[in-house]
């Protein structure tokens, strides 16, 4: 009997990441990752429980893209490197953005929080938004995160009435990040507060 293959979670992992970007999320299944493996089942289950724990790990995997997309941006705004990976991934994996973004699903239960502490920490190394608490960058995020949304899904679907190019929308995203801090600011002046 031939010796069975054995593959690492993380072998597994870009397996199922590679259905789920050509598929989308919902097609990952223990058996369509051993056959793009060209195993049986067998390896797959040794490293995870079931299909749901595969996907877990699978958007886990995406986090960390998301992470190294910020990372790479490097502009010296923290907060433009945030949005700028955002739109890049939506443009790279419109599926898995469809996926996690337009759908309702669990996949990121705990992104909002986990993610979240990680995007203000990192906003926080702004010089833009020194000043701000956590909760009013939160709030920022949040804004922008709408934002963001709906300029990305609008992009991937082709219902911008600009180029749909990452310089148009990097364009657009600013001209909204400087409205929503300005307003932000605005707000926080003791004139604004009566």
């Amino acid at each position: 009997m031939a010796p069975k293959k054995r593959f690492s979670a993380e072998q597994i992992v870009e397996a199922a990441f590679s259905i789920a970007k050509s598929e989308g999320m919902d097609s990952i299944s223990i058996r369509k990752v051993a056959e793009q493996l060209g195993s049986s089942i067998a390896p797959i289950y040794v490293n995870f429980s079931d299909v749901e724990e595969l996907k877990r790990a699978v958007v886990q995997r995406i986090s960390q893209i998301g992470q190294q997309m910020i990372d790479k941006q490097n502009t010296g705004s923290p907060f433009d490197d945030i949005g700028m990976a955002s739109l890049q991934f939506a443009m790279e994996f419109p599926l898995l953005f469809r996926d996690l973004v337009l759908k309702p699903n669990d996949y990121l239960q705990h992104y909002d929080q986990d993610m979240g502490n990680e995007l203000v920490t990192h906003m926080k190394k702004d010089p833009e938004l020194a000043g701000f608490t956590d909760e009013e960058l939160r709030i920022i995020l949040l804004k922008m995160r709408v934002f963001q949304t709906g300029l990305a899904v609008m992009a991937i679907n082709g219902q911008l009435p600009i180029a749909a190019d990452l310089k148009s929308m990097k364009e657009l995203l600013d001209s909204a990040a400087e409205d929503v801090m300005l307003a932000a600011r605005l707000r926080k002046q003791p004139d604004a507060q009566q």
